[in-house]
């Protein structure tokens, strides 16, 4: 064994028990970390968007708010907790990254239920029922549809995560999205383009136990990770939905 990822997280943002992210996310995640000092292995490991909370102190992946973000639910706060944990250790891995990922899709997320992509609940709508349901805004700053986030690539993901692998140096937590905030519209839209299916969108309420800790508005600040040396684009929204819909959602493909 020469780098470990540790990418596994107990991730439903709708779980309230504490110790049961505490458990999985946080001591685990300690566990990893502490075999990664003992053995000498770099890490990289998996925080997430979730910890900027309403984005009150911004998304910029700056060390120095970490202890000032504010998260939404426990998952949040759990992801928050380690990054704020590794941070402050004093016996670290020679080479780190805390990745925060933002709104991740594509193949192999089949297994995710509920928390799977948006992309992924859209095919299976449309395929299913000819239409999609999106939660409306209970916002008066945003019209249905209309709320934003950062959706990336599960390739461009993977493309990060091996120059980090080959780079090896400039410890610290990166942000992990595109740079490029789009409305969850463009997606679903995309994804009847991709399917080659008449538009037919319709919204429902946001359930009332996550509507309070529901995000609006999230986008990568990429000037950190840029800085660094990764130069490669992301792939947009538009091709990777067409992308993960033909070539594996139709097909049952895996990658």
């Amino acid at each position: 064994v020469q780098f470990i990822f540790h990418i596994g997280a107990r991730t439903d943002t709708t779980e309230f028990d504490k110790a049961i992210f505490d458990r999985l996310n946080v001591d685990y995640s300690k566990m990893v970390w502490e075999k990664c000092v003992a053995y000498g292995l770099p890490l990289v490991y998996a925080s997430s968007a979730a910890t900027y909370g309403l984005g009150e102190h911004g998304y910029r992946d700056d060390h120095e708010i970490v202890n000032k973000l504010a998260p939404l639910n426990p998952y949040g706060v759990s992801k928050n907790e380690f990054d704020k944990w590794a941070l402050a250790s004093e016996k670290q891995p020679y080479f780190w990254a805390g990745l925060k990922f933002f709104n991740v899709y594509g193949p192999n997320e089949y297994h995710k239920g509920r928390m799977a992509s948006v992309i992924y609940h859209a095919f299976y709508q449309i395929r299913d029922t000819g239409s999609m349901r999106l939660f409306r805004s209970h916002n008066p700053d945003y019209r249905d549809g209309m709320q934003l986030r950062d959706f990336v690539y599960v390739k461009d993901v993977v493309k990060v995560c091996l120059f980090l692998m080959e780079l090896r140096k400039h410890s610290g937590l990166y942000n992990l999205g595109t740079g490029k905030a789009r409305t969850f519209m463009d997606l679903v839209k995309s994804t009847f383009t991709a399917m080659n299916a008449p538009e037919q969108i319709a919204f429902i309420d946001t359930p009332e136990d996550i509507r309070d800790k529901y995000q609006y508005f999230t986008e990568a600040d990429m000037s950190k990770l840029r800085s660094i040396g990764y130069d490669q684009p992301f792939v947009s929204l538009e091709d990777g939905v067409t992308d993960y819909v033909k070539n594996y959602l139709m097909q049952g493909n895996y990658m």
